[in-house]
């Protein structure tokens, strides 16, 4: 990945601190998630059609600013992240994480107790996982909590098959007075040409408009809740879906040369120092601990001209432009799983100056 694959304009803003920066260190640009917020709204059909996922960023400032900018529902993987949007004041929080854990399960409705007014929505992909939420819930317990069914698109994740199979969940969950809709992540279609993407889009529409149909003559909402970075903005455009647009809010060096477009800005880098210089190449003190190893090595960041090599706390690179001691913004592929490794991030504020604010870090 070079960076050269970044714009002229996002190149700019990676604008480096003034002062001496303990590196790696992880950097929030808060004029462009506020850009980003306005473009992705726009693309969402409407504020009140977003539910974004807080585990793109999982910080608890970002949560309340959201939900201070008119977010009501949001979408959380762990019980932490359960916690930390309740604590923002939103109105609704989305599971999106099926599960058979019963210790997770009992967490998150400890949690939803503690906030009577609002909705906590959990998932289920199998009668099995319903029977395990069931036990737990009573007519007089959870009152403010309900269910939707995970359809699998074809992602082969989590998810029920998008057949009778799941009419007759949805229809389980109904009868128990728990029902509150249905949940597609789509993740998996990632074309970059979007006549494809839209093809393969409308097939999963399709198949679930079939379904939903079906349920609702036994009495069941075709409430949805769809898409990811790549499908959203069809979702909004050609159904009655809210929608979670995936990694918005930082947006990456993948979504800068995919996803053009949708007019994201890179709203979040990793400044690292370079170390040391042999051979053509330099090493710089950002490892696969300070940059996620989720992605193939070559395409992990963006903000050189080649990847050579990653260890745990180096990675080694060719970027002839830079020399010992200099500092780099380094853009991450996957800026969803960088954010999960600080604790803390530093965030240049929108009257230019510099804050340290917290993060969740790895808290599950």
């Amino acid at each position: 990945m070079n960076v050269d694959q970044l714009s002229d304009t996002d190149k700019e803003r990676l604008t480096l601190p003034d002062f001496i920066v303990d590196t790696p260190c992880f950097i929030i640009l808060e004029d462009e998630v506020r850009h980003n917020l306005q473009e992705t709204v726009r693309s969402s059909g409407g504020i009140n059609r977003l539910v974004p996922h807080v585990k793109t960023h999982r910080s608890p400032w970002l949560t309340r600013y959201l939900v201070q900018e008119g977010v009501k529902a949001f979408k959380a993987a762990t019980p932490r992240e359960v916690e930390m949007i309740l604590n923002a004041g939103a109105s609704e929080v989305i599971w999106a994480y099926p599960t058979m854990n019963k210790s997770a399960i009992l967490r998150v409705v400890k949690a939803a107790a503690n906030f009577p007014n609002a909705t906590l929505v959990g998932l289920v992909d199998s009668q099995a996982g319903f029977d395990v939420w069931r036990s737990i819930l009573t007519k007089d317990t959870g009152f403010n909590i309900k269910l939707r069914v995970d359809l699998d698109p074809g992602m082969g994740r989590t998810g029920i098959e998008m057949s009778s199979d799941a009419v007759e969940l949805a229809v389980s969950v109904h009868e128990a007075d728990r029902f509150d809709g249905w949940h597609i992540y789509d993740g998996h279609v990632q074309d970059v040409d979007i006549n494809r993407r839209t093809q393969r889009f409308n097939e999963i529409l399709n198949k679930f408009n079939t379904i939903a149909e079906q349920a609702s003559l036994r009495g069941c909402t075709k409430d949805l809740i769809a898409g990811g970075s790549y499908t959203f903005s069809l979702w909004a455009a050609r159904s009655d879906a809210r929608v979670s647009p995936g990694s918005w809010i930082f947006s990456s060096s993948q979504h800068q040369t995919e996803l053009g477009d949708l007019n994201w800005r890179i709203a979040a880098y990793v400044l690292t120092t370079v170390l040391s210089e042999r051979n053509g190449t330099i090493t710089l003190d950002a490892g696969s601990k300070a940059i996620s190893p989720d992605m193939p090595m070559e395409r992990r960041f963006a903000g050189i001209d080649k990847i050579m090599g990653i260890k745990e706390e180096h990675s080694i690179v060719i970027a002839p432009q830079y020399k010992r001691g200099e500092q780099i913004a380094i853009v991450p592929r996957h800026a969803c799983t960088t954010a999960y490794l600080y604790r803390n991030a530093l965030v240049r504020t929108s009257d230019g100056k510099w804050e340290v604010r917290e993060q969740l870090g790895c808290e599950r």
